[in-house]
């Protein structure tokens, strides 16, 4: 609880402070100076600064160190009734004027404001104004010269403006303007200088008309003469125009039929020139219609008959190559094809040829490792399709009868003509020793039919068959035999 009202304490003492520092904040409004006084700081010397002046903006005011007023810029208007004022003539004269100041705001002579007219009321700085007023214009008119001043009203106003707003700038004012009323004086001298420059301005005058009346009647004299003459010469600058113009207009009129000839000339010209060049155009015209009509028939023929020929010769090349990709695919795929069925009956007749050796080392093995007795049973083993081979040479032969005519007696050789025409018909087959000798071997003696087996021709003749005659006919001759 305790804690809770320490905590309230110190919030109610920062919002104090904060509003009393917020009310401390100061600003300054346009129309007038705030002056803050008490300790603003130290000035170039290192003394302390007696007040800061500050036009427009804000400032914070420290309590207790600090604290402020404000200057009022509103500007003085005073009346100044100066009577009795001495000039450099010794002649007094009267200048009622009016004058306006204020407080300046220029940096320097606000700070003078603050030192002399903080705190004091507009009407006591009125009188100090006025005081300073009618001593710098006194002293500016008794440097100066009745003459002057009348003469030269602006000078006047601006020696008194330089001489007061010096002065006035030392208690931190600024002369605004000045406008004197009337200037007099007591003796009469600047009524009398009037006189004097109105009689001067009347005496002028007077000359100034006589002298006017003067030069109007030598005007009017000259002016008399001036008018002849130039009468007769405007009459005779008549006459001399009015025959320049006549001249002029023959001139003008040859002119203007020499000008139309030409222009008659040129116009003609310009017709034919015009014609002939219409002619040419045209016939350019013509003659590019032409170009232009061949170029379009050219266009027409090139896209009737040319344009489908590169077409079709297109079509052809393309089907073509077509045709050629497809037969080299085929042929490609051909060639694969016998590579692979060539290479396919290779194998296998390397397998077939390496069964027939391991058959052929195994039959040899099986007959003792000779080769002859190998070799007698493979061909034992193909003895029957060697004699349907035999057989099938002779087949084919037509032989529908055979009639043989043999005598009782045998030929050189003791054969009979049908024994001898047998042995010649087997002999016309091809012997099989041709074989067995080409394969080193030899026929058993049953099938030598060369006689070289045992027995000799003549033993291989016993084994061929016997024809027996037939018996007689009825007329007693042998009938030949009929196989």
């Amino acid at each position: 609880m305790d804690f809770l009202w320490l905590v309230l304490a110190f919030v109610f003492v920062v919002f104090v402070t904060v509003i009393v520092l917020l009310q401390r904040y100061k600003r300054c409004p346009p129309d007038r100076i705030m002056v803050i006084f008490g300790k603003v700081g130290q000035d170039e010397g290192g003394g302390g600064l007696s007040a800061r002046c500050i036009h427009g903006g804000a400032a914070f005011i420290f309590p207790v160190i600090q604290d402020y007023q404000f200057l009022d810029l509103t500007p003085l208007t005073m009346d100044i009734d100066l009577q009795g004022a001495l000039s450099q003539q010794n002649i007094r004269i009267s200048a009622p004027s009016t004058f306006t100041v204020g407080i300046s705001t220029e940096s320097g002579v606000m700070e003078n404001a603050a030192e002399r007219l903080l705190g004091i009321p507009s009407p006591e700085v009125r009188s100090i104004a006025e005081d300073i007023i009618f001593g710098q214009t006194r002293v500016v008119i008794a440097t100066m010269k009745i003459e002057e001043i009348i003469a030269n009203r602006d000078i006047f106003v601006e020696n008194i403006m330089n001489g007061v707003e010096v002065e006035l700038k030392k208690i931190g004012l600024k002369l605004i303007n000045v406008n004197i009323k009337d200037i007099t004086d007591e003796s009469g001298y600047i009524e009398a200088l009037g006189k004097e420059a109105a009689a001067r301005a009347i005496n002028e005058a007077k000359k100034a008309v006589a002298e006017k009346h003067r030069d109007g009647e030598i005007g009017k004299a000259e002016a008399e003469r001036e008018q002849r003459i130039r009468t007769s010469a405007a009459n005779a600058a008549a006459v001399d125009g009015e025959n320049t113009a006549r001249i002029n207009i023959a001139n003008s009129d040859a002119n203007r039929r020499e000008n139309e000839a030409e222009a008659e000339r040129k116009g003609t010209a310009a017709e034919k020139v015009q014609t002939a060049r219409a002619l040419e155009e045209s016939y350019q015209a013509e003659q590019k219609a032409e170009m232009q009509r061949s170029e379009r028939v050219r266009a027409t023929q090139t896209a009737n008959v040319v344009v489908p020929s590169e077409i079709e010769k297109q079509k052809v090349q393309i089907d073509a190559d077509a045709l050629a990709e497809r037969y080299r695919r085929e042929a490609a795929g051909e060639a694969d094809a016998i590579y692979l069925k060539l290479e396919a009956q290779a194998r296998g007749n390397r397998e077939i040829l390496v069964k027939q050796a391991e058959g052929l080392a195994s039959i040899v093995s099986a007959a003792g490792d000779s080769a002859q007795l190998a070799a007698l049973l493979m061909i034992t083993d193909k003895l029957p399709e060697l004699v349907a081979t035999q057989v099938e040479a002779v087949k084919n032969l037509k032989i529908d009868k055979v009639t043989v005519w043999d005598s009782a007696g045998g030929g050189k050789d003791g054969k009979t003509s049908t024994a001898r025409f047998l042995s010649g018909l087997m002999g016309s087959l091809p012997p099989l020793e041709n074989l067995f000798d080409m394969a080193g071997m030899s026929l058993p003696s049953v099938l030598d039919v060369s006689g070289r087996a045992k027995g000799g021709p003549a033993a291989a003749q016993d084994h061929l068959p016997t024809l027996d005659p037939a018996a007689p006919d009825e007329s007693g001759t042998r009938q030949p035999d009929e196989a």
